[in-house]
Order: C-alpha cells, then structure tokens, then sequence
C-alpha cells in the first residue's frame, strides 16, 4: 500500500488528485514555484516543498528538485497530473530506478505512445487506422513548406512531444506553414523541452472523439467509452461531453477495441486516452494516445461512476482492475465546460491576475458519481447534496488568489451531470449564469453563448465550430426579443426594490407609506422597453409592451446575484449598479440597462453619444505577457497583416499583426520586456 504521494503539478488537478489520495487514507506531499506559494493546492496537501522560480523549466519541469522534493518528504510515489512531466519517459525511469512507485504508464509505454511520430507508426502496425501524413522529424521551415505542399493543405502542424494543444498549428498555404513551423517550435521546446515538428493532413470538419482506457498489471484492459471533444480554440478543448452526440454503438464498440488493442500492443498499464478524428461518415483515425490523466476525464467519471484517479492508485498499487469491459455501463449525459482566464472580446487573449470575486456555483451530487469520494473535500458537512442533476466544480484558484502569466490559463472545469443530454445542457447553462469571476478577463460569456447555440444544442458540431460561428470573433451573445422582455421586467421590478431602498436610507420618507412611480422605460443597449409595474407581497407584474410578465426574487440591492423567476422560468442575472440602472450579464451577453421616468427616458434620447479616442496609430498590447520579438524597426514601411510582434503568455505565443497599411514611428517595447494589458509597443505614422 501506498503511504505518501507527491504531486508532481499545480492547479485544479493537484486538488483533485489531493482529495482522492485523502478520501484513501494516503499522505500527500504538493510542491510549488514561487508564484504558487499561496495557491489552493499548496493548502490541501498534507506537507508542501518549495521547488523553485516561476517559470516552470525551472520548478515544475526540473526532476532533480522534484527528487529533491521526493527525498525531503520521504513520498514513496509520484502522482504528475497532466502536462509538466507527465508524459516524461526519463522522470518514469529515473523514478522507477530510485524505488518510487510512479502513478503512471510504464516507461516504455510512454517512450512508444508519448512521442506522436512513432505512435502512428505502432498504430498502423497494430491495424489502427491512421492519418495520412510525414512521419518523419521536419529540420527547418524549408523543408516544412516542401513537405506541407507534398501532403496537399491544410495540413497539420504539431510538436511530436506535444499536447494541451501546444505547439499546434493549421496551414492553409505557405506562409502559414512557414509561421506555424515557427511557432510551433518554439512553443513545443518552451513547453515540453522538446522542439521535434511533423505535419499530417489535416481533415476539413471532423470531430475529435476520444476513448479512455484504463488497464492493470494483469493482463486486464477496458475501456471506458467515449468523449466528444470537438469544440476546441486553436485546437484547446473548451467544452467535452460524453458520451458523443454522433457516436452509435456499433462505432463505439469499435473505436474501444481499437484503444485497447493499442494499449495492449505496448503493454500500457494505468490510464489513458486513445484519440480519433472522425469524419461525417463515422470513419476514424488515430491521432495521438495521451499516456496520462486528461483534462477532460471528470465527464468520463460522471457516467461510468468510476473514479479514475483511484483506479490508477490502485493499479500502480498492483492490484487488479475490480471490473470487467461488461461491468462498465454508461448512464446518462455530463458535460464540461473549461473555464479559462482569457477575454473573449479581445480575441481570448490570456488575462493573467487577481481574482477579485470567485464564486462558483454550488455543487450538487446526482447519478453515478454521487457517492464516489472526489466529492467530498474535507469535512463531511461539505459533501453536496443529491439533487436531480450534478454540479461538479473541479478548481485550483480561491477568491482573492492569484492567476499567473507563467501557466496554463485555466480557472476551472465546470461538469454537469443528468439523466439525458438536453437536461445536462441546461444545467450546465444554469451554472454558468450563477458562476461570479471579477477582476480578470475570462470565458464565460463565451461559454454560455454556445450552451444556447442552435447547432451545439442539435449536436451538429465539428472542431471548426468556433471558427465557423464566430469568424470575427466573440463580440457577446444576441439574445432574442422575448429574452430582452423578460430581463426589461427584470430590471423595472429590481429597480423599484433599488429605488425604494435608497430612499429609505436618505431618511426621507419618515413614517409615510412609500409610494413608487409605476411607469418607467427599461432601455436595453439602445432599444426601448416600456413598463408599467404592479407589485404585490409575492413579487410584481409587470407589463412589458402591453405583455404582462410576472416576476417572482428574492434579490435585494447589493447582492451581485439575482435569481428569478420570470413568466414562469428561471433567470439568472449577475448584477452591477451603473447610473441609473445596471449592468447585466446572462447567457453570455453583457447588457447596459437603464432604467428611467418617460421624462427622463425622452431628454437621454437626446443627450450626444460620447466618441472613444482614435487608437489607430498605436500598436497596444491586448494582455499580460512578455515580448518575445519586435519583428519591424522603426522607419519600416509595413502592410496590413504583416508580423508586428510576438508576445507570450500562459504558455501560448501570439503574434500581433498590421492592421493596415502605415509607417512604424516608435518602438516602446524590447524583447523580453514584460507588458501590461494596453500598455503601446509601437506608433505608427
């Protein structure tokens, strides 16, 4: 048996490795840069050793602070998460030849699965269908291009030690397979110490559909269904779900031989994750095994009831799996959503930072997960409670805690669970409107947008979605009309409760009944609603362009969280007070709603609209980052769309392109410069 695990990782999955190993009596030993001293998992573990600077190269990705770490504590194993040195074939040997249990794959799987160039190669040799590509090492952007053009774009480019959708590029012509090469070695060594390119065909509108397994030291080797995975960001996952929406049980079934018959080609012990693209045909191919813990594996957890994090103590242990492929069931639908610090109105640009609110939604237990330990924290009085549908937060940050430059952007993964896919949407929808970030820029909007999208809803998705539905960008969702009436009465009935309130506090009502004006206009990012509203004991009705809606809430001024009832269906609103009226947020639209007298609605409609200052001529940077290259020189004549600079933050490289045509003037930046969000890297004539 087990008795003291070290976590080689930070985050979210730290925690959750840290409430698995408690709920099974096994010590736990976290360690931390110096950017995470404070961090939430650092106050789980049972014991803490500081391993070093921020960046990760030095901390995280050191082995020999991390043994350092090992010997101080007496750990006598390994738990590496995801990402860092999960998938680090040397960390699993070196471990192995110290004597200490690592919680992971065998070195020898790792070295085969975990390099995607020989990977494909097992693959095809197991009779695994592949994709078409170079499997060769790529020297230089030269030969990049050449082979891109052999293969026929768009292709794919990747780093071979790569995952988390770092080092990834698409290239649809020369140029961008030029750039991608560049980036995505750059990106690959920062982030994996390992700069190796290959390119493959890249497949138009596929789905990524991915497989878990998990086998023992016996012989046994299961899968345990599928996750779809295919609305991504720059090939980063943003929402899972499992099981697929496209899936039949015939492809399953296959697709889950296919997993375990690779997994046994390589002698693969612990879990893992077998993953495909999959055509509108339901053909597949292997892309890549991911030979750790994934991000996503909380969905597969909902709704097999199984905890993977156990299973793979256990199997590193050298116990035998308990379950057989016929006992593993799938119940219901779960769905989660990645919560990233990043700003979608600004192209989702990291927004490192201090969280200055952090308030998710509360957890509930529901379906097969509901009695399994990584529900429970610390105390039993903090076990959620059953409920028809699960909310499960899985996080590494606290209110008032810090999100670092220095690592993944990720704030949370928000899981829902229910009896079928409609139920877990809208629950996952419901989540997401009572889940409270300020102070940092982060997806939420983004992400409520999509649980309402038509074509996520009908299940009609593809990798493409993100850029297919919002080729501009992400600019706030469009609520229809009927939407917009029941945030207008909404908005009358809290602002009655609002005005009755202030008046009470100016002490000008004395002992006289207060009576509120009964008309007002609610106008909503410049369209007009008029009001007239009737309250009672139980809440109001208003009337909403002669359409009486009534409004049930407990909402009191102050309280950034409104729940409500309006013309008989929930609203969630999160809440801040603006000059005469508020700001709203629900469903990924971010809503300016006034709430004025007839009178004062008329002579606003005349007011002049204020103009924002001309920021044409100035190159600003849209984030916390660090300058990586200026690629122009001051007196260059430069081209729309020309590189300008490369900045770099949480992990990823963004270069940062002419808008138009101009003359640079002055260069405000250097490289290797830490920026601020606005701060001007260039002028221009």
């Amino acid at each position: 048996m087990l008795k003291k695990i070290l976590i080689a990782n930070r985050g979210e999955i730290a925690c959750r490795i840290i409430k698995t190993a408690r709920k099974m009596g096994i010590a736990t030993v976290a360690v931390y840069s110096d950017a995470d001293r404070r961090a939430l998992h650092v106050r789980m573990a049972d014991e803490a050793v500081h391993i070093g600077p921020a960046q990760a190269a030095k901390s995280y990705l050191d082995i020999d602070r991390i043994f350092a770490a090992i010997r101080e504590t007496g750990a006598d194993a390994v738990h590496p998460g995801y990402g860092f040195l999960s998938e680090n074939s040397r960390f699993a040997e070196a471990l192995a030849q110290a004597g200490v249990t690592f919680i992971g794959p065998p070195q020898s799987a790792i070295e085969a699965m975990g390099d995607k160039i020989t990977s494909k190669k097992i693959a095809a040799e197991a009779g695994v269908s592949t994709v078409p590509g170079y499997m060769g090492v790529i020297e230089d952007a030269d030969e990049a291009v050449r082979i891109s053009a052999e293969i026929g774009y768009p292709v794919m480019i990747k780093a071979s030690a790569g995952g988390g959708g770092k080092g990834m590029r698409i290239a649809w012509n020369e140029d961008e397979a030029r750039d991608g090469f560049r980036s995505s070695k750059n990106e690959a060594a920062g982030s994996f110490g390992d700069d190796r390119i290959f390119i493959e065909k890249f497949i138009t509108s596929p789905r990524h559909i991915e497989i878990q397994i998990i086998a023992d030291g016996h012989g046994n080797c299961v899968y345990l269904h599928e996750r779809e995975c295919s609305i991504q960001r720059r090939n980063q996952k943003v929402i899972e779900e499992a099981p697929s929406p496209f899936l039949d049980a015939e492809t399953r079934a296959r697709m889950g031989k296919q997993a375990v018959e690779l997994a046994r080609a390589v002698d693969y012990v612990s879990a893992g994750t077998v993953e495909f693209i999959v055509d509108d045909n339901r053909n597949f191919y292997f892309l890549e095994m991911n030979t750790r813990l994934q991000v996503e594996h909380p969905v597969t957890e909902l709704i097999t009831g199984i905890d993977l994090v156990e299973q793979m103590i256990r199997v590193a242990e050298g116990k035998p799996l308990p379950f057989k492929q016929n006992d593993v069931t799938l119940r219901g639908w779960a769905v989660e959503s990645r919560v990233y610090a990043e700003d979608p109105y600004r192209g989702f640009l990291p927004s490192p930072g201090r969280l200055t609110r952090y308030r998710p939604p509360a957890e509930t237990r529901a379906g097969p997960m509901a009695d399994a330990g990584n529900w429970i924290d610390s105390q039993p009085d903090e076990i959620p409670p059953r409920a028809a549908t699960g909310i499960r937060n899985d996080t590494g940050v606290y209110e008032g805690g810090e999100i670092s430059m220095f690592y993944d952007p990720m704030i949370a993964k928000l899981c829902t669970w229910a009896p079928d896919r409609e139920q877990a949407i809208s629950a996952m929808h419901g989540a997401l409107n009572s889940f409270e970030i300020e102070g940092i820029g982060h997806n939420l909007p983004f992400l409520s947008a999509v649980m309402d999208h038509p074509r996520f809803v009908s299940g009609d998705i593809s990798t493409g979605f993100i850029a297919e539905e919002y080729p501009s960008g992400f600019t706030g969702a469009v609520l229809p009309e009927a939407e917009l009436a029941r945030i207008a009465a909404a908005a009358s009935a809290m602002y009655r409760v609002a005005e009755i309130r202030r008046t009470r506090i100016s002490g000008r009502l004395g002992n006289h009944e207060r009576k509120v004006g009964a008309d007002w206009v609610v106008t909503i990012d410049g369209q007009d609603f008029r009001t007239r509203i009737d309250a009672d004991r139980d809440g109001s009705t208003v009337t909403v362009n002669d359409a009486a809606l009534r409004v049930v809430s407990d909402w009191v001024p102050g309280r950034s969280l409104a729940h409500l009832v309006v013309a008989g269906q929930p609203l969630v609103l999160k809440v801040d007070r603006i000059s005469s009226g508020f700001r709203l947020r629900s469903s990924g639209a971010d809503l300016q709603v006034r709430v004025r007298t007839p009178r004062a609605a008329e002579l606003a409609r005349l007011m002049p609209e204020i103009q924002s200052a001309d920021q044409s001529r100035l190159l600003l940077c849209p984030m916390h980052g660090l300058i990586v290259s200026i690629d122009v020189k001051e007196g260059d004549e430069v081209s729309a769309g020309q590189a300008l600079a490369t900045i770099e933050a949480m992990k990823m490289e963004n270069i940062l392109r002419a808008e138009q045509p101009g003359k640079v003037k002055r260069i405000a930046a250097s490289e290797g410069q830490s920026m601020k969000v606005d701060d001007i890297i260039m002028e221009f004539v």
